[in-house]
């Protein structure tokens, strides 16, 4: 018997007509290419984990792991106090 086959998910900005795909070695080369010249490692690693925390972030929501804007309105009301 056969494993059933899926059509994998796509993300919401393929969905959106723009398909386009970005390594993570080309984001991290392109990441250290963007800073400057007297940039130091920590600089380097502190924006590559930026970056990375970003498309974690991307990907899940597009899974739909999303808290709703009221929830947030209620919790940042809380943390302001």
């Amino acid at each position: 018997m056969t494993p059933e086959r899926t059509t994998p998910q796509l993300p919401d900005y393929a969905k959106r007509g723009i398909l386009f795909v970005v390594t993570a070695k080309q984001k991290v080369l392109q990441a250290v290419r963007d800073l400057p010249d007297d940039a130091s490692f920590e600089d380097a690693m502190q924006r590559l984990l930026f970056l990375a925390k970003i498309d974690r972030g991307l990907e899940q929501a597009d899974a739909g792991h999303t808290i709703p804007h009221s929830q947030v309105k209620e919790k940042m009301a809380k943390w302001l106090k």
